[in-house]
């Protein structure tokens, strides 16, 4: 089992290409030109604190993808003999035409390599890429004019012609999950590890990121997203998520086999973790845990593995069936569902608004409301 560190893109769609994942290493704030240099001596480590706070306003998966983005335009414009900085809305309208031709990985003169040869960008791509670059000019004190008609008229023009509607993950309902808990080894610490994570990410409709970033207490780890108290009644998880912090209530299940506090107790318990990070890497045969936490990919790999073992959408082919599922499987099965009122879901969730919940919810009466009828008709 591909175990590995912590820190990956946390974006359910369109990843950074892998060449750009390499270049961007771990990804930092650019600090603005010579701002460091223009400050008294005695503001150094002020200005070092800044730089902190300017990190934490995103998240970490996200400054990873916008590098790995910047990574990828800078080369772009190197091989095409174009500058970079400063921000030229004209370069970038061709940039972003670039990819969505789908020769953003083409050298001038020759024809794209078999191996670079790529098929165009999906929108959501380009404009995520789009927004990389704006994030890092103005990290540098300068502004990409993103109105400008050279970009914002290529921009309509690409969503009119290549936009396709979303493609969401499949959602795990409750039997899939029954039936993936029992392709785990309960021998063995990852198996019983493995259970508590599916069960508390279905339970508690949390995203990959956040069932990695939990820690059995508050303030126990600097990289901490949030923690646990096991209650009478079940779990409660306080979580420092996209849309700030909030507390997410997990009871307990009808029975121990498929209860969420029960798995989780079990793991903490026979794993020996009483501090610090919930879910960790286990190796030596599933029997050894480690003290790091588990890289939050890890969620998407075990949602995948499990369901596919599992015999999940059994009717589709071995070729469709890998990508319908990932973390998100997992928020989206509980959406989809537990038989509650919609503000009890969306709390859950964490969403702002109901839309964005019912975007989650798979098999909900879409025709509850009738307005043919309404109308007369």
């Amino acid at each position: 089992m591909g175990e590995t560190g912590p820190g990956h893109a946390d974006l359910e769609h369109d990843s950074p290409d892998q060449a750009g994942q390499q270049q961007a290493g771990t990804a930092s704030v650019p600090e603005t030109q010579g701002a460091g240099a223009a400050l008294p001596a005695h503001l150094q480590n002020l200005a070092e604190r800044a730089r902190h706070y300017v990190d934490a306003a995103a998240s970490p998966n996200t400054r990873r993808a916008y590098a790995a983005d910047w990574a990828h335009f800078t080369s772009w414009c190197r091989r095409q003999g174009l500058a970079s900085m400063p921000p030229d809305p004209q370069i970038v309208g061709l940039y972003v035409t670039a990819l969505a031709a789908g020769t953003a990985d083409d050298a001038p003169g020759r024809p794209a390599r078999r191996a670079a040869a790529k098929k165009p960008h999906a929108v959501s791509t380009i404009e995520r890429r789009l927004s990389a670059l704006a994030w890092n000019y103005s990290q540098r004190g300068l502004i990409l004019d993103r109105k400008d008609r050279h970009i914002a008229t290529v921009m309509a023009g690409i969503r009119n012609r290549h936009a396709a509607p979303p493609r969401q993950k499949e959602a795990i309902l409750p039997e899939d999950l029954i039936a993936m808990l029992e392709t785990l080894d309960r021998g063995t610490l990852r198996g019983l590890r493995d259970r508590a994570m599916l069960l508390l990410g279905f339970a508690g409709a949390l995203r990959r990121s956040e069932i990695v970033g939990l820690d059995c207490g508050r303030d126990q780890t600097e990289d901490g997203r949030g923690w646990i108290e096991v209650l009478d009644g079940g779990l409660l998880i306080t979580l420092r998520g996209k849309t700030g912090w909030r507390e997410v209530e997990i009871g307990r299940g009808s029975a121990d086999a498929t209860c969420p506090v029960v798995a989780l107790q079990t793991w903490l318990n026979l794993a020996r973790i009483a501090h610090g990070p919930l879910f960790r890497r286990v190796t030596g045969q599933g029997r050894k845990v480690g003290p790091g936490r588990l890289n939050d990919q890890e969620v998407a790999r075990l949602v995948k593995r499990a369901a596919l073992a599992a015999g999940v959408r059994g009717d589709l082919s071995e070729k469709d069936r890998p990508a319908l599922f990932a973390g998100h499987s997992l928020r989206a099965g509980l959406a989809s569902s537990a038989e509650a009122e919609e503000r009890h879901l969306q709390k859950q969730l964490g969403h702002a608004s109901a839309e964005m919940t019912r975007k989650y919810q798979r098999r909900r009466d879409r025709f509850r409301i009738n307005l043919t009828k309404a109308a007369g008709l």
